[in-house]
């Protein structure tokens, strides 16, 4: 039996957040690890809060790895990677200096605090506005601004500027949204984000 939304329990992440916004907007979901769930998902979503290693250890010794590149890569489910969800989905972290699941042509990297004014601190915390670059279903009946929740000291940076999403300025600008076919990841915490967030959700488990 297909369950609509899957958020993916490996050990880290606002997963109860998470699911409790996805609920306020009218939809149900599913916290799970267990690899049949994932299989019969019709829409992933891949939180996280804390580094990247740790993140990728996890997803390694509950063996998610391969359920999740057959999902995403062979069958194109959808998938919403939330922070360090987003993080993971990329090449390479410096803060671990550990591969990623390569999902993506983009890596994790540190804040450069030498093109930062001092009155920028690490980590970002707080809301800031995104300036989206693309048109995406994601973003349909929204406003032009946006304001969004950021907890982060890494951010990622796409090679391939075809898929930034979004863009936030903190100090200088970094990709807050990228999109790949059916990958989508932000570095923004939706569920965190009141009726902006409300909004993305709705839109990605509805629109996407």
């Amino acid at each position: 039996m297909s369950n609509d939304v899957t958020i993916i329990d490996y050990g880290l992440g606002n997963i109860r957040s998470v699911q409790n916004m996805i609920k306020k907007i009218g939809c149900n979901s599913i916290i799970s690890s267990d690899t049949n769930v994932i299989l019969n998902s019709k829409k992933l979503i891949l939180p996280g809060v804390g580094s990247f290693g740790k993140g990728m250890n996890n997803l390694k010794s509950k063996g998610l790895i391969n359920t999740l590149n057959e999902k995403v890569l062979n069958d194109q489910t959808p998938i919403l990677g939330i922070c360090l969800g987003m993080q993971l989905m990329t090449k390479f972290s410096e803060e671990s200096n550990l591969e990623g699941l390569d999902w993506i042509d983009a890596k994790t990297i540190k804040f450069q605090k030498s093109n930062m004014s001092d009155e920028y601190k690490i980590p970002h915390m707080g809301w800031s506005e995104i300036d989206i670059k693309k048109r995406s279903n994601c973003f349909v009946n929204v406003d032009k601004e946006q304001r969004f929740y950021f907890t982060h000291a890494y951010h990622v940076k796409c090679q391939d500027d075809s898929n930034v999403l979004a863009t936030t300025k903190y100090g200088y600008n970094f990709t807050s949204a990228f999109i790949k076919d059916n990958i989508v990841g932000v570095q923004f915490h939706p569920e965190k984000s009141h009726v902006f967030g409300m909004q993305f959700l709705k839109n990605f488990i509805l629109e996407f």
